[in-house]
């Protein structure tokens, strides 16, 4: 029950998320914002890293993969993150949560490309997935929104990023790997603002509680609550609980930025959760997760 619960907290703090993502762009341009709340993030994360290194946690790691690991991973990561934090710009928090979430459907699907085998229910939560999808962001006309269109690419990117965070963690402590990638992403996206932006430090000044939430909570907090909560929750039980973010996404948009969805946008929202839901669950867990078990 306490992981559980450490699990919908850090769902909690994802998904509003997204609201911090939408004010950030009151005061900061896209790669300003994604650069200021990585290298926080990672600030946020060292105390946890030296924490872990001197009660001997952390996983023996040589450096060369550590480095060779963290660079894939912000390469990633700052490619995904980009085309998140753009697609907000013409978006909405509501439909970035629920499309981001997507990336637990198309794990398994990229997955087939390194002979990996989905079972069932993750064709099944594909299905579903598409049908929410084209509730939510197609248009009468057929065509997509712009910012939508870029989530969704995003979405491809977390997927990869899953699985890039699968082949690595077995090689080097996760722990390093996080905060590696995230300095990587951070400097990358400082990087690009420096040549394409234009940001005073009043505007920093401006973002400061937005980049806190954005930054230290839901990158340094969040990702230690998972961390804590996963080593006891039950792996099934851990993945609906966290494709929980993508509601709390909606509800942070309509309590925050007043928001507002179409009927046929909250069934699309309905059928995209549903199908994030079932392509993590196989049907043997879905029996167990409901089954009733007689008192001694």
């Amino acid at each position: 029950m306490l992981a559980n619960s450490l699990l919908l907290i850090t769902a909690v703090i994802w998904g509003l998320g997204f609201v911090a993502q939408v004010l950030g762009m009151n005061y900061l341009s896209p790669f300003a914002f994604i650069g200021a709340r990585f290298l926080l993030g990672a600030a946020s994360l060292m105390p946890l890293v030296v924490f872990f290194y001197y009660r001997n946690w952390l996983l023996q790691s040589s450096l060369r993969t550590v480095l060779i690991g963290s660079l894939v991973l912000g390469v990633i990561l700052f490619a995904a993150g980009s085309l998140q934090q753009v697609g907000i710009v013409y978006s909405n928090a509501s439909n970035a949560g629920f499309i981001t979430g997507l990336y637990m459907v198309l794990v398994p699907l990229i997955g087939l490309a390194f002979r990996h085998r989905p079972g069932l229910n993750a064709w099944l939560g594909t299905v579903l997935a598409l049908v929410g999808l084209f509730l939510l962001s197609v248009k009468a006309d057929f065509s997509m929104g712009y910012g939508d269109t870029l989530l969704l690419i995003g979405a491809v990117g977390w997927a990869l990023h899953i699985l890039a965070i699968d082949h690595f963690a077995s090689r080097a402590a996760p722990l390093l790997l996080a905060l590696g990638q995230f300095i990587v992403c951070g400097v990358l996206a400082v990087g690009v603002s420096v040549v394409w932006e234009t940001t005073t430090w009043d505007q920093m000044r401006a973002a400061t509680n937005v980049l806190i939430y954005a930054g230290v909570i839901t990158v340094g907090v969040a990702y230690t609550l998972q961390v804590i909560a996963q080593e006891r929750a039950d792996p099934t039980h851990a993945a609906i609980i966290l494709s929980l973010e993508a509601v709390f996404g909606a509800i942070g948009g309509y309590l925050f930025l007043q928001e507002q969805l179409t009927s046929r946008e909250l069934w699309g929202c309905t059928l995209m959760l549903a199908g994030m839901l079932v392509s993590q669950v196989s049907w043997r867990d879905f029996v167990a997760l409901f089954s009733v078990r007689p008192s001694a």
